[in-house]
């Protein structure tokens, strides 16, 4: 019975120390990715032969209204 109730304390100890140790390990490991990457520059210009994908100039809106609803119904955004 004393026997029964030590054994399950002692499981239950090891799978909390199990759980402990993989959550610190996972703690620390999204840190040192974060301080890994905290450092990289995204906005940066491009070197080397890259070409600008994205134009900024406004679209025409000839019929507003109209062709708004018209890609609405087509592609039901």
């Amino acid at each position: 019975m004393i026997r029964d109730f030590f054994t399950v304390a002692w499981d239950t100890i090891r799978v909390f120390l199990l759980f402990m140790g993989c959550t610190v390990l996972f703690y620390y490991g999204i840190l040192w990715v974060s301080q890994e990457y905290e450092s990289y520059h995204r906005y940066d210009e491009p070197k080397g032969r890259a070409v600008k994908v994205v134009q900024m100039n406004e679209p025409v809106d000839r019929n507003g209204f109209l062709d708004r609803l018209m890609f609405f119904y087509h592609f039901g955004e």
